[in-house]
């Protein structure tokens, strides 16, 4: 029995020496930074520089030695002084339009970028109805001064979808203009996709907020026309982003009164 016991002993300190080392090397492979993501900085860097190049971009000369070098934080300094210079492109606008640019060869630019071609389809959509509701005879100045309180039926849904049209075209016209400007400067992201919908939507809605619920309040009724309700919602859709701005601030001013400590 001693014999047996004292040679599982020997035998217990001469495994522990083996499985030590695996796991340092596991933690060691572990630590620090991937290669993946060492590869992925140097194609960020390459397309930042062809970039600059291209379009006469002008960059810091110390990039060549910080990628000469070709350390982890040498490559993250080159990187931080191209985004720099580059800016306001991003490595990912620049990504997304050479993907386009690699990708979809041959294919008209109303194609090659579904965001474009949706918002135009869109607009003609908005633009048939607008065209549509105003043929219709309930759509006029006696209509449109009743409002959404005063009027029913048929004539305020005419009046409403004319009004949410001529919304759409605001926000539409605002959005193809930034697309395009984006398109030029290549600061187009696809993330950006999701948000223009929201914004759309945003648009007609404060557009109904100008046109019927501002002038809702107006003193003088004969003022109110299908010119002036027209030009309000066409103004609240292009200027959606202005119109949360001060709604929101207002309602963060109306909460800090009521939130903030009291003054000992």
């Amino acid at each position: 029995m001693t014999t047996d016991t004292n040679q599982s002993r020997e035998k217990t300190p001469s495994s522990s020496p083996s499985t030590e080392p695996k796991a340092k090397q596991k933690t060691k492979e572990t630590l620090g930074i991937s290669k993946t993501v060492v590869s992925e900085l140097m194609n960020e860097i390459n397309h930042m520089l062809s970039y600059a190049i291209y379009n006469g971009v002008i960059i810091n000369t110390e990039v060549n030695s910080l990628i000469q070098n070709s350390s982890v934080d040498n490559l993250i300094n080159a990187h931080n002084i191209l985004v720099k210079n580059i800016a306001p492109v991003t490595p990912k606008s620049i990504e997304y339009a050479k993907r386009i640019r690699d990708n979809q060869k041959g294919k008209p630019i109303f194609n090659k970028i579904p965001l474009v071609r949706n918002l135009v389809i869109l607009a003609i959509v908005f633009l048939v109805i607008f065209i549509t509701t105003g043929l219709s005879p309930q759509v006029n100045n006696i209509s449109l001064n009743k409002g959404i309180m005063n009027n029913s039926g048929i004539s305020l849904l005419l009046n409403l979808t004319f009004l949410s049209t001529v919304s759409g075209l605001g926000v539409l016209f605002f959005l193809l203009k930034k697309i395009s400007e984006a398109i030029k400067n290549t600061t187009l992201v696809e993330e950006e996709f999701v948000s223009y919908t929201a914004q759309i939507l945003i648009g007609i809605i404060a557009g109904l907020i100008m046109s019927e619920i501002i002038s809702f309040y107006s003193s003088d009724e004969k003022s109110i026309t299908l010119f002036s309700k027209s030009i309000l919602a066409l103004i609240g859709g292009f200027s959606s982003d202005a119109i949360f701005s001060i709604i929101h601030g207002i309602i963060n001013r109306i909460k800090s009164i009521f939130t903030s400590p009291l003054i000992k």
